[in-house]
């Protein structure tokens, strides 16, 4: 029987806002390959997965790790070399045991259709073994999880929403800002002083809110960015709600 790559979304954090299909697959699948951001860190994504499944269930499970450098990507252009390297290596190993007959999963963090790194190493497996099988496994959002910890819509009637990167340039950051209703912002950790500037000068900052690690143990929601005071952690998101 042909073996399959499960790419799985987990959720923000949360453990138990895994789907039941998610914790189906992770429990029957005998490897688990987890994606990690440092070469000597650990996988959040298998520390999540560690705390939904019962001990029993992961402890003869064969752990793969994978490491993605934290690098920006631009489409339509040539990636970072480190990073193409890295999804190379990744899809070779994934590739390695899905060839012994053995499925594989592969969670991330959120949904594996929002600014994942499980598309592209589904589009690099593909490239390099058109032939191997893959499903994904959609999984609750940070922004779905963001407006559930403040009990604030992201989008109602007419709204028209936008979803980017706060990594943009300040000329398209501007513009989006000033075009649509809400506006959701994510990987603002290394961009946080440019942008409680900008949304303060377009007067948002007080339709901004900002959750730190939702779903976690230490989750922080601040409404008051202007009371913000030093760096915030790379789980977090920031949405601006006009209406």
């Amino acid at each position: 029987m042909q073996a399959t790559l499960s790419i799985i979304g987990i959720g923000p954090g949360d453990p138990d806002l895994l789907t039941i299909k998610a914790l189906k697959i992770l429990r029957h699948c005998p490897v688990i390959a987890t994606p990690k951001a440092s070469q000597h860190g650990h996988s959040t994504a298998l520390s999540i997965v560690r705390q939904a499944l019962p001990a029993g269930d992961i402890d003869g499970k064969e752990i793969v790790e994978l490491h993605f450098p934290m690098k920006k990507i631009h489409l339509g252009q040539e990636p970072d070399p480190e990073v193409l390297q890295a999804w190379q290596e990744a899809a070779d190993k994934i590739f390695t045991v899905l060839s012994q007959g053995r499925d594989v999963a592969f969670p991330t963090l959120g949904d594996p259709a929002i600014y994942s790194t499980g598309y592209y190493l589904y589009a690099t497996i593909l490239e390099r073994h058109p032939e191997v099988r893959v499903q994904f496994v959609p999984g609750i959002s940070a922004m779905s999880s963001c407006s559930a910890t403040t009990q604030t819509p992201i989008c109602l009637g007419d709204d028209m929403l936008a979803v980017i990167p706060a990594t943009f340039s300040d000329s398209r950051l501007r513009q989006i800002l000033e075009t649509f209703d809400t506006i959701v912002l994510m990987k603002v950790h290394r961009v946080i002083d440019n942008l409680i500037a900008l949304l303060s000068e377009l007067n948002l900052l007080d339709r901004a809110t900002l959750v730190e690690r939702v779903g976690m143990a230490d989750e922080r929601v601040l409404a008051d960015l202007s009371a913000l005071d030093g760096q915030v952690h790379y789980f977090s998101t920031i949405i601006v709600r006009k209406k």
